[in-house]
């Protein structure tokens, strides 16, 4: 039953991953803002909606590694895993210099969560801190958008606007049923042979990373590169400001793994500086096929060390 249950999952994110980018594009032309924005505000929310849902529950239930595991592998695996197989897929050509806003920005979150769970904690107070930087972060985004756009985007379906927001809320929620039956039936399966944290950093992320590689993905084969690139570098900054910023705002997060300190963290910080100098410059770069295997390979390096060191 478990495995049906899995099947059932993945069919659900590939579904919802591609009506969700619809929805999101045909929100872009209908407000006058950007593919970008909408990448990186109502498709990276989306899309990081699984990892909010599984994040909270397990602090709330006194696990919190499995919440910063989830966040940290998640956020691994969308540039290492996720982005890697989507430009091996479909290169991936970077066409808004408005990403040299958004992928430093990205690192320099990234390196202000080490900082914050130095001390192991994360509390009620710096998860405010978070989400408020996040508010600050969508807000600049799309003032600086809604500046620089001239029009409607052409060749694109035209919506209702009901259709597109109706889309929106169904892919995402489809997004968050099929990550969640992904997750609780690979747990399963796999709970018998590896420990809990590694369940978490490595299947249970991957499982909410899905929704992630099924709208990058079909992105990419839709030409629609704002989304796929941007998707990646929001989600990115939706896990960590928005995520951990709400689930420590619910209940504080309280004696985390020193691992994550000692070296998840760098990972996820060495993967957000090779995908920054991949693309390169931010107008006309390009996350070749080459690039994407380079990427997968650090990926599986990284799991490969995980299971090593467990």
């Amino acid at each position: 039953m478990e495995y049906l249950l899995l099947l059932i999952g993945f069919a659900l994110l590939l579904y919802s991953g591609k009506f969700l980018v619809k929805g999101a594009v045909a929100l872009a032309n209908t407000f006058g803002v950007s593919k970008l924005v909408i990448g990186v505000t109502v498709v990276s929310f989306g899309t990081s909606a699984p990892e909010l849902f599984v994040s909270a529950v397990a602090n709330i239930k006194g696990l919190p590694d499995v919440a910063m595991g989830n966040v940290m592998g998640s956020n691994i695996a969308n540039i290492a895993l996720v982005l890697a197989i989507t430009a091996i897929i479909y290169p991936i050509v970077v066409k808004k210099a408005s990403v040299a806003i958004d992928a430093p920005f990205m690192l320099l979150v990234s390196a202000f969560l080490y900082l914050v769970i130095y001390n192991r904690r994360i509390s009620a107070l710096e998860g405010g801190i978070f989400v408020l930087l996040l508010v600050a972060y969508i807000v600049f985004v799309v003032l600086k958008s809604l500046k620089a756009h001239t029009g409607i985007e052409e060749n694109t379906t035209p919506l209702p606007i009901w259709q597109a927001v109706l889309m929106v809320l169904l892919s995402t929620g489809g997004l968050a049923f099929g990550s969640d039956l992904l997750v609780e039936n690979a747990t399963k399966i796999l709970s018998g042979f590896v420990s809990e944290r590694i369940i978490a950093i490595t299947v249970i992320a991957f499982g909410t990373s899905l929704p992630e590689l099924a709208t990058s993905a079909v992105a990419a084969f839709k030409k629609e590169m704002d989304i796929s690139i941007g998707n990646i570098i929001g989600s990115n900054i939706f896990n960590i400001l928005a995520v951990l910023g709400i689930t420590a705002l619910i209940k504080p997060m309280e004696d985390i793994d020193v691992k994550f300190i000692q070296v998840d963290v760098f990972w996820m910080l060495a993967v957000s500086v090779l995908l920054f100098l991949f693309i390169l410059p931010f107008k006309g770069g390009k996350l070749t096929r080459i690039k994407g295997f380079l990427l997968f390979g650090v990926y599986c390096i990284y799991v490969f060390f995980l299971l090593q060191s467990s």
